[in-house]
């Protein structure tokens, strides 16, 4: 069986990685060391995303709007955790204009110099906390939340596409509260939003849990995530919510008078997710051959390629694919109409095949003269695109039928992507290792997957003891799932009796 790239997962999965990326014409290198320009594919499933996840965070009462890129650095300094967990992947801005050095280079200009400092924006609490310690006056002024998708920058030492680059784009959801109770409620919605939002559109089985202290969002009192499974192994953080007490609010000012007349500063919290979704979705459910999006998230569902000869047939034929268009057009999946593309480039048919495979479009459709005789499609369905023995597992389809069943097979692939996630997911943790080191050291350990142990939730050095012993193996705790057994033993760890269960494996 021949593939379509040229390396494959076994052999190097982080070669793979980016050759799908390129290959699949989602990002390429910008020029700015850490910063991708994310090609038409690519930011046609961050749209997608956009779009599926805005809906809920609308439906949840949440108003969308917009803050500045750059944020004065005293607004920082005003929340000591939270600058110094940002502190070392901050951009500055320090001056206002540029001049000449008489050398044909251009320098920043003494006289320009800024009074305060800007950082560019790593996340937004500080200087929304300012606005809404405008905007909340009273107990009626809450719940207020708001959300706005944006760009970030945090400045990257290693970086990789999608996983973890200088800036990269995303929602971040902030809401204040009158009491704890209220804020608690918001982060654990926030929490289920994502976690659905990975198992239907993205078919990116998840675990969701709350992330141990050592592992919070800077100056937050608890952190929520969902962590998804690669095909090597490793985990993905794909997506955060925090309930973040009333420090930022003291921070910020944001306070309100209750029904008593009384004085009290509101609960606050944060939630967000990025493009490294789309990191998510490419090690989720890529294979050898490229990426294969799920088509709820896919920009084309189907494809339509016309197998033109130059000749006088090809009028026929693209007759032929432009009402198959129309017709497959007309249906609806997953709530939406369907997503069709007739690919009319230039190009060989064979190549653009293969480009769409690549792509990961959930169904290709070639049409040439034989089939516009029979009144047939040839579909491919991208996640079963070989035969028992090796050759393209094609079918030849009768138009009507096909079109019948299509709405039915897109929702197919969707529930098919994510079983198969699923099943790799659950049978690759581990809950009887005794011994991390040998589990996760050498060759056959390479995709080793998650361990879940006991825990006991230490704290302070004991804490930190731990946090050393698991990065000389360059492993991490992930979370602790909201649906594991209950603890009925010691910890792992200490021996002390465990109050939960928490993941450990490598991670992005």
């Amino acid at each position: 069986m021949k593939h379509a790239l040229s390396v494959t997962r076994q052999q190097n999965f982080a070669a793979w990685y980016q050759e799908v990326i390129s290959e699949a014409d989602l990002a390429e290198e910008s020029g700015v060391r850490g910063c991708m320009v994310i090609r038409p594919w690519g930011y046609g499933i961050w749209e997608r995303i956009q779009k599926l996840m805005d809906s809920e965070i609308k439906k949840a009462g949440v108003e969308n709007c917009y803050f500045p890129l750059f944020i004065p650095l005293s607004f920082f300094e005003k929340e000591a955790d939270h600058v110094e967990g940002f502190a070392k992947e901050m951009a500055v801005v320090t001056h206002h204009r540029l001049v000449g050095d008489g050398k044909g280079k251009l320098v920043p200009d003494p006289e320009s110099k800024l009074e305060e400092p800007l950082v560019v924006r790593p996340t937004s609490e500080t200087v929304i906390g300012a606005a809404m310690s405008r905007w909340v006056q009273s107990w009626r002024d809450l719940p207020l939340m708001v959300n706005q998708w944006a760009n970030v920058v945090r400045w990257e030492m290693r970086t990789r596409m999608f996983l973890r680059t200088s800036e990269f784009l995303w929602q971040e959801g902030h809401t204040a509260h009158v009491d704890r109770d209220d804020a608690m409620h918001e982060t654990m919605r926030a929490l289920e939003m994502y976690r659905a939002f990975a198992e239907g559109p993205l078919a990116m089985p998840v675990m969701a849990g709350e992330k141990p202290e050592n592992e919070r969002f800077p100056g937050a009192v608890a952190t929520y995530s969902i962590e998804a499974m690669m095909q090597d192994g490793k985990a993905l953080q794909a997506g955060t919510s925090h309930y973040l007490g009333t420090g930022f609010a003291e921070a910020a000012g944001i306070k309100y008078q209750d029904k008593e007349g009384g004085q009290q500063f509101a609960h606050t919290t944060s939630w967000g997710v990025s493009t490294r979704l789309i990191g998510g979705v490419i090690m989720t459910h890529g294979d050898d051959d490229g990426l294969r999006c799920p088509p709820q998230v896919a920009p084309w569902q189907i494809v339509i390629v016309p197998m033109l000869r130059d000749d006088d047939g090809d009028a026929a034929v693209l007759e032929y694919c432009r009402n198959l268009s129309r017709e497959l057009g007309a249906l609806s999946a997953f709530g939406e109409p369907v997503r069709v593309l007739l690919d009319t480039k230039a190009t060989k048919a064979s190549n653009k095949r293969w480009s769409w495979v690549k792509k990961g479009a959930p169904l290709i459709v070639e049409v040439g003269p034989r089939d516009v005789a029979d009144g047939k499609a040839a579909v491919l369905r991208r996640d079963r695109l070989y035969k028992d023995d090796g050759k393209l597992a094609t079918a030849f389809t009768p138009r009507a039928e096909f079109v019948a069943a299509a709405s039915a097979m897109l929702e197919d692939i969707q529930a098919n992507l994510y079983n198969e996630a699923k099943a790799r997911l659950d049978g690759n943790i581990r809950r009887d290792v005794s011994d991390l080191a040998a589990h996760y050291q050498g060759d056959e350990a390479k995709f080793a997957g998650w361990v879940e142990v006991q825990w006991a939730r230490p704290s302070g050095d004991a804490l930190d003891k731990i946090v050393e012993q698991l990065k000389a193996l360059k492993l991490t705790m992930r979370n602790a799932p909201l649906d594991a057994a209950p603890a009925d033993g010691p910890c792992f760890f200490t021996g002390a009796p465990a109050v939960e269960r928490i993941l450990i494996g490598r991670t992005y």
